[in-house]
């Protein structure tokens, strides 16, 4: 990992960037001097700052994202992105970018900000302006937006919008409580890795540092500018719909389509792709952003988010139902008899149409997905299941790795919702998931195949689903002495350690030979996976049966293999397995 450039008096020594950029930047170190007032929005009038306390930026990293509290009021939980840590973590996203691109001093670096519907979305948004612009980078402000228009604007090239931007900021924590928020970062490279976020926290750790031994007073830049990026975007779904039904100018004509944003940031997609393209969005709801998420949490995985948009497809004979989570990069779709298309039969689905575009093709999945969508993707459609690791990141980067090493794959997509695309850029977007399946439809009936729902639904036709299918949470107290020291990523290690060696004498389950996460066992005409979480102290355990009594015998094989860990909390399993 790149060094950190060290604080020298309060200067930071770099090399190998933009003079220009690069003054601004020790400008912003050095300017802060023990004033307890800054200014916003080049406003005159001084906002007070609230004593500093001292932050491990660290804790803030989950995975390739940044997360943590914006606005007090629960208990038990203080608020961790402060407007100043914020700003730092910005200045230390600005300073990462400009080490990477590395340009002369004739082009100044442009970063586009957007944010999702959370009630501290403008305030923080505000804080990253403040931190890029005072690095000397132009600041591109596109208010309400999703994930994916984020990482899109690296790409579009139209330097009359602005684009493209260098770096993008998304500022969303996808489907977290109301307090919750924070940022996801791309290039044309695509999102940011763990070791990036790292990087970037580190050195926002540095800055923050300064903050605390001197104060600053930041006075707004001219160069925050704003621009409606989601028109952009937006337009280009509805091209590729109307290119997919050979361009005809509503190719949905008729069709009645419902759209639940969960009153996060998808609401657009009823006005401004839906009915461009001639469908009908009445009945659709919550498209109004309220970030206190008053009807359900957005979220595609939740049972009431999927329930209220079975509710709507059915209450309004609709042809088909749409959901999307907060910041639209996970989405799921509901047929007009109320059937979920979302988890493994998304998964299908989406497999069923790439595999039709790209024969033989791999599909890469997450752990969790089941054995009967690995039967359906290898024997039903003749492609090829890589089941990987959780974290649509990583399902990402594994599909990226295949494909450079000669395995054609076009799709990565996880039972979460999430899912990229090689023809989008591995862009990670639910809208445009949903664009596929509207393709598939516009396009079945103009060549007179089909109408309505039913086209879908008939591709997932084979499809095995288990009739039992849970996921149980066994937690590690990280404070029980049976850890002895250790972290819980290590006793959790030691569990699996555990658990798969109780397997392997065991003639009554099999472990599976290909397995990149966890233990993987089948047996008793299910299977199940135990796995430690990607960022917390957890052990998430899921069962899949052809019964409740066999998938019972499962978890009492797990239950039998780990009760001597007496730091794991077991309680879930154990209700589950009781008779």
């Amino acid at each position: 990992m790149r060094a950190l450039p060290p604080f020298h008096g309060g200067k930071l020594a770099w090399t190998s960037n933009s003079s220009m950029q690069m003054r601004k930047l020790l400008k912003y170190q050095n300017g802060f001097v023990n004033q307890k007032t800054f200014y916003c929005n080049a406003a005159s009038s001084a906002t007070a700052i609230p004593s500093l306390d001292k932050v491990d930026f660290l804790k803030l990293q989950n995975g390739s994202d940044i997360r943590g509290v914006a606005v007090s009021g629960v208990e038990g939980e203080p608020v961790s992105l402060t407007e100043p840590v914020t700003e730092a973590i910005a200045a230390g996203f600005a300073a990462w970018l400009l080490d990477k691109k590395k340009v002369d001093a004739s082009r100044k670096l442009r970063v586009s900000i957007g944010h999702d519907s959370r009630i501290s979305a403008q305030k923080l948004q505000d804080a990253v302006s403040r931190g890029i612009a005072s690095a000397g980078l132009d600041v591109v402000q596109y208010g309400l937006a999703s994930t994916p228009a984020m990482f899109n604007s690296t790409l579009t090239e139209d330097e009359a919008i602005l684009c493209p931007a260098d770096g993008a900021i998304m500022i969303t924590a996808s489907h977290l409580p109301y307090n919750r928020n924070g940022f996801k970062f791309f290039t044309s490279d695509g999102g940011l890795g763990k070791n990036d976020i790292k990087d970037i926290l580190e050195r926002a750790a540095s800055i923050y540092s300064n903050f605390l031994a001197k104060g600053y007073s930041v006075k707004a830049s001219e160069s925050v500018k704003k621009v409606d990026y989601m028109a952009v975007y937006t337009s280009d779904l509805v091209k590729a719909v109307r290119k997919a039904a050979g361009n005809i100018e509503k190719p949905l004509e008729g069709f009645h389509i419902v759209v639940d944003a969960g009153n996060g940031a998808g609401g657009f997609f009823a006005a401004k792709v839906l009915e461009p393209l001639g469908a009908i969005t009445s009945g659709s709801q919550f498209l109004e952003p309220d970030g206190m998420f008053p009807n359900h949490i957005p979220n595609p995985e939740d049972k009431a988010a999927m329930k209220a948009i079975t509710q709507a497809v059915l209450d309004n004979k609709a042809n088909l139902g749409i959901i999307f989570d907060t910041d639209v990069d996970r989405s799921a779709a509901v047929d007009s008899t109320g059937r979920e298309l979302n988890r493994n039969r998304l998964i299908a689905l989406m497999s069923a149409i790439v595999l039709e575009e790209h024969p033989g093709t791999t599909i890469v999945t997450d752990s969790v997905t089941s054995d009967g969508l690995t039967s359906f993707i290898e024997k039903k459609l003749g492609g090829k299941h890589h089941r990987f690791k959780r974290g649509y990141k990583n399902v990402i980067d594994e599909v990226i790795r295949l494909n450079s090493i000669g395995e054609e794959s076009h799709l990565a997509i996880e039972t979460s919702g999430h899912g990229a695309l090689k023809e989008n850029h591995w862009l990670d977007d639910g809208a445009y998931l949903m664009v596929k399946l509207l393709n598939k439809l516009a396009s079945a009936r103009a060549s007179g195949k089909g109408v309505g729902s039913k086209v879908l639904t008939d591709l997932v036709e084979g499809l095995e689903e288990p009739a039992i299918a849970v996921e149980l949470r066994l937690k590690i107290n990280q404070n029980h002495p049976d850890l002895k020291g250790r972290s819980f990523r290590e006793y959790g290690e030691a569990v699996l350690q555990h658990l798969g060696n109780s397997i392997a004498s065991n003639p009554k389950l099999q472990k599976a030979t290909v397995n990149y996460e966890g233990v993987r066992v089948s047996g008793f005409g299910g299977w199940f996976l135990l796995r430690l979480s990607l960022h917390d102290p957890v052990l998430p355990l899921n069962i899949e049966a052809p019964s409740h009594e066999d998938a019972v015998k499962l978890g009492l094989e797990v239950s039998a293999a780990v009760k001597e860990f007496q730091a794991l909390d077991t309680s879930a399993l154990d209700k589950f397995v009781q008779p």
